[in-house]
């Protein structure tokens, strides 16, 4: 995927992909998968209160207040995420100017330096900057979220995307507790759990059948 040059405006919803170089295995287990999804929410915040290593030792309790306490100064809100061994995709909506861009560059460059440093690796970890398409519809984010919900089914690394721990979908599902939500999506989509699981597991095997003749020659 080309690096776009889709200007990045507030009040306007975004697709954000970015991979790292060589499809390098970045995300290997349950704690560098925690460690980014700590950083989406964490640098989401405008002026975030504390270093992040202070803030990530914190007692629950006091990080929930703080999150809360800075939610008004959100550079984005997060409609959706996945996250995939070698590359992660993102719904963001920017909320102030150069939201996105900030927004990025802190959580890409922390997780860098977070994972060379316990890999004693050095170097860039990520192939380019990020890549970016504009949503233009509640319809079109529907679709999109389903389609990123269902990457790790596409790629046979579970069966239902239920069973991946690093998307957004049990939020969908209202799954997950409130205290522990990453998105905020009630203003762009109005659809029921119920309805959403069915939309999407609906696609499981077509959105395979694609993926595999995407790379059939």
């Amino acid at each position: 995927m080309a690096v776009s040059k889709i200007p990045l405006v507030e009040g306007e919803i975004y697709h954000i992909y970015s991979k790292s170089i060589a499809e390098f295995e970045i995300f290997r287990n349950k704690a560098e998968y925690g460690r980014m999804k700590d950083l989406l929410g964490y640098y989401k915040i405008e002026h975030p209160p504390l270093k992040f290593s202070i803030f990530r030792k914190i007692k629950d309790r006091e990080k929930q207040c703080a999150k809360q306490h800075a939610s008004i100064n959100n550079l984005v809100d997060i409609i959706a995420y996945c996250l995939m061994p070698t590359h992660i995709h993102l719904i963001l909506k920017q909320l102030k100017k150069d939201g996105i861009s900030i927004f990025m560059s802190k959580a890409l460059n922390s997780y860098t330096r977070y994972f060379n440093l316990s890999t004693k690796r050095k170097g860039p970890l990520w192939e380019s900057r990020f890549n970016r398409g504009i949503v233009k519809s509640n319809e079109q984010i529907l679709h999109l979220t389903r389609y990123i919900h269902l990457n790790p089914v596409t790629a046979h690394l579970v069966d239902n995307p239920r069973n991946w721990p690093h998307s957004s979908y049990r939020e969908y599902l209202s799954e997950v507790k409130n205290e522990e939500r990453s998105c905020n999506f009630s203003e762009v989509l109005d659809i029921t759990p119920q309805a959403y699981e069915e939309f999407v597991t609906s696609q499981i095997e077509y959105q395979r059948k694609l993926a595999t003749a995407k790379k059939t020659p």
